[in-house]
């Protein structure tokens, strides 16, 4: 709060900051870079269908997975901690047991945004989110919100 003298009247002004979520819609509509956690090699997961799809609407993906070296023709990497690029949203395909850890990790990168995939929900991971500034979804799909909302990023140089 800053004091300062107003036509002889003694002001105080008060700067109020108001958080007001985002849509999913906001959200990827401001996006362009996704870390996918639990990205899949098989086709007929949610895994590896729907980043792959994504990266057809022309998001740059990134896969996070343990065990694979490439996917969707991209670097995997094994953690959120070891990508060196900047992360708009962290998309996970993980049990919900996960998610507080990711949402630390995500957090600790600087991600814009946590988004947990249908039928995934955690208390935990929107409390760590939301306390770092992050915008939160959970329990919805990107790649029906992207559908739906005929969101499609321009393609790159």
């Amino acid at each position: 709060m800053r004091d300062r003298d107003v036509g002889g009247i003694f002001a105080a002004s008060i700067s109020l900051e108001l958080f007001v979520p985002k849509s999913s819609r906001e959200i990827l509509e401001s996006t362009t870079t996704i870390a996918v956690v639990g990205a899949s090699r098989d086709p007929a997961k949610a895994g590896g269908s729907v980043p792959a799809g994504l990266q057809q609407r022309g998001f740059h993906i990134i896969p996070i997975n343990p065990y694979a070296e490439t996917l969707f023709g991209e670097r995997v990497y094994r953690s959120l901690l070891e990508v060196p690029h900047k992360v708009d949203l962290v998309d996970v395909f993980r049990p919900a047991t996960d998610t507080p850890e990711i949402a630390r990790q995500a957090a600790a990168i600087g991600a814009k945004a946590l988004w947990l995939q249908l039928d995934i929900r955690s208390e935990e991971a929107r409390r760590i989110a939301e306390e770092a500034g992050m915008d939160y979804v959970e329990d919805e799909c990107t790649a029906v919100v992207a559908s739906l909302n005929r969101i499609r990023k321009p393609a790159a140089p």
